[in-house]
């Protein structure tokens, strides 16, 4: 399956980009190795009209994940909880919030990935953001199970460790069949499926 084929009706999705895991308390050093692609992406789809979807974790404290697993962090209405500075959604963007790994899990992105382009719906989600390994190997799971096509913007996405994230992007190719591509390479899909309508 080429880029081509599959650049129509496609979202941009931003995963947990947010303060507490870039420079918070599950900061992410690698995180800033992937803001710049990210806001080249970002504003390139608008540029395009790909819609672009925030999906972010707005816990409670009482929350399983930040009980058991990872501490306090992106607490709902907390500077933590909120999208980096640079990477800030515009009132055109949506934004989903979430409270675990999985961008789809009890929240309402399927229906609005499939209310856009005039009810036709998202055929394509491109996924960046944190974790490789993590969130974003959820929400591609769950995009899988869905019927959705699936890209991963591979220097547009990072883990805590090197291996993670290629371990992450590994397995995002062979198990949900995602096609790894690089953010410059997205944009001209951008621009070739522009040329196309």
């Amino acid at each position: 399956m080429t880029p081509k084929s599959m650049s129509e009706r496609m979202s941009v999705i931003v995963i947990d980009m947010l303060n507490d895991f870039v420079t918070g308390a599950l900061k992410c050093e690698r995180a800033q190795r992937i803001i710049p692609n990210l806001k080249k992406l970002i504003e390139a789809a608008r540029a395009y009209g790909v819609p672009v979807i925030y999906c972010n974790d707005a816990h409670y404290p009482f929350d399983f994940e930040v009980v058991n697993r990872w501490g306090e962090h992106a607490i709902k209405g907390t500077k933590g909880a909120e999208v980096i500075p640079e990477l800030k959604p515009t009132d055109k963007d949506l934004v989903v919030e979430k409270r675990v790994y999985s961008c789809f899990y009890e929240t309402g992105l399927d229906p609005l990935l499939r209310s856009l382009y005039n009810g036709e719906g998202v055929k394509t989600v491109i996924l960046g953001g944190l974790h490789t390994n993590i969130c974003v190997r959820h929400t591609a799971a769950d995009a899988f199970f869905r019927g959705y096509k699936i890209i991963v913007a591979k220097d547009g996405v990072e883990s805590f460790t090197q291996e993670d994230h290629e371990e992450g992007l590994k397995y995002l190719e062979k198990i949900y069949n995602a096609k790894i591509m690089t953010v410059d390479e997205i944009i001209e899909m951008f621009a070739k499926s522009r040329g196309q309508s």
